[in-house]
């Protein structure tokens, strides 16, 4: 892969760093496309992809590798060709299930969460913390509409966010003390009306995604 212009930016030595870097990404939605698509293209060695779900016709709206060519296929399966596309360097490693304690079987430097299960995001959050792996979660995106909000933050410092207020009061409950870092918005969620499902367009799961990356990138380079 030609990375001229990432080195001229992050030097020759940080890009060999994130070439020997492995990266569990679980979630491959509309946070999670966009999250892998930036990781492959700044040239991470090795990408691990965990999501159990195949593309559908409403995922076209706000995720990457969503087209009318790819519905009913395996997204993890649909992400790993893009990678092969973009950086044929790059080893992808994917697992069409929620998640497997096998994944963990091997070296790992940082975790992604881009779930919407928030049992499993906490299954997720234990499993990194337990095995000292650092990681990076995101919350809710849907029912948004400004990409300008999101920030990363401390999970005790979200605020407006029904997922994060889950995520707090499951921390207190089980009296974890490791910081958990997130991509949280600081828009209020809009309202959702009853048995319809939930809104989003493209606009703050990219962005969430893209944040979640940035911030990956420079914990390797700085670790």
């Amino acid at each position: 892969m030609n990375n001229e212009r990432s080195a001229l930016l992050l030097g020759n030595e940080a890009l060999e760093i994130l070439k020997n870097k492995t990266v569990l990404v679980v979630g491959i939605g509309g946070v999670g496309s966009f999250c892998v698509e930036a990781l492959a293209r700044t040239g991470i060695g090795h990408l691990i992809l965990v999501d159990k779900d195949k593309v559908e016709s409403s995922n076209i709206n706000r995720q990457l590798l969503a087209t009318t060519e790819t519905i009913d296929q395996v997204k993890v399966i649909v992400m790993k060709k893009r990678i092969q596309t973009l950086n044929p360097e790059c080893k992808g490693d994917t697992y069409d299930c929620s998640m497997d304690e096998k994944i963990f079987s091997q070296k790992i430097d940082f975790v992604i969460d881009c779930i919407d299960s928030i049992k499993s995001k906490q299954d997720l959050a234990m499993a990194c913390i337990q095995r000292d792996i650092p990681f990076l979660s995101s919350m809710g995106t849907a029912r948004r509409l400004d990409p300008s909000k999101l920030e990363i933050m401390e999970l005790e410092k979200t605020s407006y966010d029904p997922i994060a207020k889950r995520m707090r009061n499951w921390k207190r409950k089980n009296k974890i003390r490791n910081k958990i870092w997130v991509v949280c918005s600081t828009e209020p969620p809009r309202p959702v009306e009853a048995g319809k499902p939930l809104p989003s367009m493209i606009f703050v799961p990219a962005s969430a995604g893209l944040l979640l990356a940035s911030e990956c990138v420079k914990k390797l380079i700085n670790k």
